[in-house]
């Protein structure tokens, strides 16, 4: 008997496979959506102070192996989350609250007010937009280390953090070092890979308003970089520390090898855009296979078993 059930921080998923935060999961009916759904989890839209409709339309594209996207958080508010988390987790699963800030000093306001509400997990998202001219959050070591250390006080439930795509051994190394400061529960990566450009040769023109037509890229084509920080990080940590593999899934082979690199569950984003809800029994159906023919029990019975050359 397969399970695809799944453990992350002391917490039980009854699915492996759960949104990403930013898809299909802003308003109060997408995210009953999800609950009613066969996801694993139900993981809110990366929430800021105030609400926001986010950038011009067209703001999201999807094209042959992926997507690019600038939606520019549009979301409802953390105080409208707040309000929600408690309603949500009557659809009994796992519900993530995704924390994000346009400033350093927004995060610990949010963390304290969604800790109250009690979200099963919190995910401190430090791939978001930033100050004006500064880089994302996550690509600062020391700016990342004063966000996490002002937050992990608010928090009593288990705290994640979203990060973005590392490109560099050294990048993940002093990111890994500083974390292991923070007391942090559990990771997901990658955020989309940023500041990609899609041009519509037909038109000549760029496929979505915002920055020019520069996006995040999400779908099949970040796959390699996903798994990349997911192998990084389980290396890094020896395992101890869960990961969410985000990036690249379309089918169960895509998960599959998530699990190899050392993921403990995946986030889909591109995909479920793309496919809507049903995709989620589809996925569960193609990795059940996929588990059946390499004779694994089970996603822990492969989780970080890559064979190395």
């Amino acid at each position: 008997m397969i399970t695809l059930s799944t453990t992350i921080a002391g917490v039980t998923f009854p699915s492996c496979f759960m949104n990403a935060a930013g898809a299909l999961c802003v308003t109060k009916e997408e995210l009953e959506a999800l609950g009613k759904s066969g996801a694993g989890a139900i993981v809110t839209k990366s929430m800021t102070i105030e609400a926001r409709q986010g950038n011009p339309e067209p703001r999201y594209y999807g094209f042959p192996g992926g997507s690019i996207n600038s939606m520019g958080l549009p979301n409802l508010g953390y105080r409208a989350y707040a309000e929600l988390i408690p309603h949500l987790k009557q659809f009994g699963k796992p519900v993530i609250a995704s924390v994000a800030g346009l400033t350093e000093g927004d995060f610990p306001t949010i963390a304290e007010r969604i800790n109250a509400a009690q979200p099963d997990l919190i995910e401190v998202n430090l791939s978001c937009p930033n100050i004006p001219g500064k880089p994302q959050i996550g690509y600062d070591v020391e700016a990342s280390e004063r966000v996490l250390k002002r937050v992990r006080p608010k928090i009593t439930v288990p705290m994640g953090v979203k990060l973005p795509p590392y490109f560099d051994p050294a990048h993940h190394d002093a990111m890994g070092t500083m974390l292991g400061r923070c007391g942090v529960d559990f990771l997901n990566l990658i955020n989309s890979v940023g500041n990609g450009l899609v041009v519509d040769p037909e038109r000549e023109t760029a496929v979505i308003k915002p920055k020019g037509g520069f996006g995040g890229l999400g779908g099949r084509l970040i796959k390699p970089v996903a798994l990349a920080n997911v192998r990084a990080f389980y290396k890094f940590f020896a395992g101890k520390i869960p990961i969410i593999g985000t990036g690249g899934i379309v089918d169960g082979t895509d998960a599959f090898e998530h699990f190899l690199c050392g993921a403990s569950a995946v986030q889909i984003g591109t995909v479920l855009v793309e496919e809507g809800l049903a995709v989620f029994s589809r996925l569960e159906a193609e990795l059940g296979a996929v588990l059946t023919r390499k004779g694994y029990q089970s996603i822990q019975d492969c989780r970080g078993r890559l064979k190395e050359l």
